[in-house]
């Protein structure tokens, strides 16, 4: 990768595409993350049924999965600011959609059933559409800056991602309350609006390297056999998916919180809030003072600290200790989403990082998605605090074998 010279976290902001960019997908994650709130809160008000909430989730995750593998191709083989145009504007569709059918006309002429089973076939489409849109915003990314600067990128990359995941959901609780549903959607629709916008002022960036006899098969194969025989690719992917599936505790927040630490639904709101306070403090550190040497390495601790984290929370019994513990697993976990992002953004040849990307966010879906169910699994069988323990020393787990398999991982500096 060479040495890592002197990159200061500002300079990606000098590129005008790449401040549209920033600043139209802000807007939409924000947008996003705003929407799932407000859609889970109308589907429990109308079926006052918690399994009905975990269904939007479910019905998300499955499409996006199945179309991960197809968007890769596409996306490798397309223009990537069409793609982000038309994943935004597809988006805003459904918005508008959301928005029409949870008015107070439609909630009063069309019956609940009807009204959940339109919000649930939105949802569906969200999850193709969620398909395309993280794996183009990816692919684009080393179009908009020099490869010198793409540390810089990928750390305003991450930390935009992490605040609009952090304020979106808070500020659309708080408009749910003050302006209501209706109107907090039309403010959805208009920041979406504003994200398309800010998309055309990037030029179109064509595949640079079509190959257009390749069939959907072969390409999808392809992506799997780079990722297969790059050890620093499959092994900070592997790293993640491992970590986050054994480590993650958010699954049982609410027992944590009721039974253990007694803190109540006040108390559950903040250890929710603590990993993403904690990604956000060493983002904006990291911001201006990059990590200059020895990324790899970094990572890889990184890991380990978030599974020591994870056991010092199951084992806690003080809140404000759990509390903490939770936000140095933050922390920790922002710093392995930075430099893994930029492995696989500086590893990853131009006409890859579509399937590539595609791969990496199934792995991130199955990680976060089958976690959870890894989480109450484990807590049957074991108990909850066990399960937690568990999860912290298995991350370790994988972490020294990930060590070991991927020696040239380890000593990566970019």
């Amino acid at each position: 990768m060479g040495n890592p010279g002197n990159h200061h976290a500002l300079n990606a902001l000098k590129y005008p595409e790449f401040r549209a960019y920033i600043i139209a997908r802000f807007l939409f994650i924000f947008v996003l993350n705003m929407q799932a709130t407000l859609v889970s809160w109308t589907v429990y008000d109308i079926t006052k049924d918690p399994f009905s909430i975990g269904l939007i989730g479910l019905i998300e995750f499955g499409p996006a999965f199945i179309m991960a593998f197809y968007a890769g191709y596409v996306i490798d083989r397309g223009d990537k600011r069409n793609l982000l145009l038309a994943s935004f504007a597809g988006n805003l569709l459904l918005t508008l959609t959301y928005t029409l059918v949870t008015s107070p006309q439609s909630m009063k002429s069309l019956s609940g059933q009807t009204v959940l089973l339109v919000i649930y076939g939105v949802t569906f489409c969200t999850g193709i559409a969620r398909a395309f849109s993280g794996p183009t915003s990816f692919a684009l990314v080393s179009r908009l800056v020099p490869e010198k600067e793409l540390p810089s990128a990928i750390t305003w990359h991450s930390g935009s991602w992490q605040v609009a995941a952090v304020s979106g959901p808070a500020i659309g609780g708080l408009l749910y309350a003050r302006i209501g549903l209706t109107n907090a959607f039309l403010l959805m629709l208009g920041l979406l609006v504003l994200a398309v916008l800010g998309t055309l002022f990037i030029a179109p960036k064509p595949a640079l390297q079509p190959k257009l006899h390749e069939t959907i098969r072969e390409s999808i194969q392809q992506g799997f056999r780079f990722v297969r025989r790059t050890p620093e690719v499959l092994g900070a992917l592997s790293l993640d998916l491992f970590a986050v599936f054994f480590g993650g505790a958010t699954a049982l927040l609410p027992y944590f919180s009721d039974v253990i630490l007694k803190s109540g639904p006040e108390g559950l709101g903040l250890l929710r809030s603590a990993p993403a306070l904690g990604a956000i403090t060493i983002l904006l550190w990291v911001t201006f003072s990059p990590l200059r040497k020895k990324q790899g390495r970094a990572m890889f601790l990184s890991v380990a600290g978030f599974g020591l984290c994870i056991i010092l929370f199951g084992l806690s019994r003080h809140f404000w200790l759990s509390f903490a513990a939770l936000f140095v697993s933050g922390a920790l976990d922002g710093i392995s989403i930075i430099v893994r992002s930029t492995i696989l953004q500086l590893k990853t040849p131009e006409e890859m990082r579509g399937r590539v990307a595609s791969l990496n966010s199934i792995f991130i879906m199955s990680s976060n998605e089958l976690g959870a169910f890894e989480s109450g699994f484990t807590a049957r069988l074991m108990g909850v605090v066990p399960a937690v323990v568990f999860g912290g020393c298995m991350t370790l787990v994988v972490t020294a074998l990930v060590w070991l398999k991927a020696p040239g991982l380890k000593k990566l500096e970019y």
